[in-house]
């Protein structure tokens, strides 16, 4: 079943809800559509696009929401699913400075990892190999961060998203065209 991103009356974004409860809230009301998908609902007498987007028509006051939880999907929704090491498809996490070393399992020290970097850096710290990374890991801030470790991301969900979180800057470090090997970054 396809999912739908709730923005509050303000356009922050507020949770990600299946497509069925994103019709329910739009007939009864409570939500306006603002990107339409390409599937449609039917009912004995109604055809109801299914939004991707809808933005609710009242403000929700939200808690006070801690820190974003470590796990392992939102460290590769941090990293953009790429190594940070190399920008191939990340299948592991690494921590930067190595458990074993004194190293903390936080934001600041774990990132997203490929299996053949995870593998040759084992448990050395990445300037014993002269490796660097592409961005300083930190921990993610803003309301969208809660979204996006979800795991759950539809393409027309991104401008929503990438203006309330640094998304887009950590998004951007990771493009086709970097190099493959970890020494030529190094080297770079």
């Amino acid at each position: 079943m396809a999912h739908a991103l709730v923005l509050n009356a303000s356009y922050e974004p507020l949770c990600v809800v299946t497509s069925r409860r994103a019709v329910v809230l739009v007939l009864a009301g409570k939500a306006v559509t603002v990107e339409v998908g390409d599937h449609v609902m039917h009912s004995e007498r109604t055809v109801v696009p299914v939004p991707v987007v809808l933005r609710l028509t009242r403000f929700v006051k939200v808690p006070y929401r801690g820190a974003v939880p470590l796990t392992r999907r939102a460290i590769f929704a941090r990293d953009g699913g790429r190594c940070v090491y190399c920008a191939s498809p990340a299948t592991s996490i690494d921590h930067v400075v190595p458990r074993s070393r004194g190293g903390l399992h936080e934001w600041a020290n774990v990132v997203s990892c490929c299996r053949r970097c995870n593998h040759v850096k084992a448990d050395r710290a990445i300037t014993e190999l002269g490796w660097r990374l592409r961005r300083q890991p930190q921990a993610p801030s803003g309301p969208a961060w809660r979204v996006l470790g979800t795991g759950l991301m539809h393409p027309r969900w991104r401008p929503y998203l990438a203006d309330s979180t640094g998304i887009a800057g950590w998004l951007s470090d990771f493009e086709p065209d970097l190099a493959d090997d970890p020494a030529s970054v190094a080297a770079g």
